[in-house]
């Protein structure tokens, strides 16, 4: 990548994606203003939460980009790479990613429930010094856990998350 095709801005924005969801929807088309926003979907949840296959979840973002049809949008699938088969730190991510992108100003999305516990994040201080921190509430109460549920009801999650995400899911995928 050239210098003249770096982004300046990106925004990193980490979660399960367990599935992805229209809340998730809601906090990324606020972003635009990035050059780039990074979905990273988490290859270990650091409080051990069960989640479905890394690969797979992978796949869903992939579909979820293609759906959500924004140009900044990129799957960041580095979290595999930097794990080791554990849980990667808010603090390893961003590292990792300001090495991939040295000449490029890195914001953290989270949402508020994850800001008012940010404290307790490894290095959270340092993390606030040297990178910016944006705390995006989504607009479009629908989580992941929503999904999940109305899967194992076997419901109809198309009012849930995207078109081609709703028609790939099944509730084989959270057995």
């Amino acid at each position: 990548m050239t210098e003249k095709n770096t982004p300046k801005q990106i925004a990193i924005f980490g979660s399960a994606f367990n599935p992805p969801s229209l809340g998730h929807l809601s906090v990324i088309q606020r972003l635009s203003h990035f050059d780039r926003v990074l979905l990273v979907p988490n290859f270990a949840h650091a409080w051990g939460k069960k989640m479905a296959d890394f690969g797979k979840r992978c796949e869903w973002v992939e579909a979820f980009i293609n759906d959500a049809s924004l140009d900044s949008l990129e799957l960041c699938s580095d979290e595999k790479d930097i794990a080791g088969g554990e849980a990667v730190t808010t603090w390893a991510l961003l590292n990792h990613l300001q090495n991939q992108y040295p000449n490029s100003e890195l914001t953290f999305v989270l949402g508020p429930d994850n800001f008012l516990s940010f404290a307790k994040f490894h290095n959270s201080a340092e993390i606030m010094a040297r990178w910016n921190i944006l705390a995006c509430p989504e607009t479009v109460n629908v989580r992941s856990t929503h999904i999940r549920e109305c899967l194992i009801a076997e419901g109809d999650v198309s009012s849930l998350t995207t078109p081609t995400l709703a028609r790939r899911l099944t509730k084989k995928d959270f057995d």
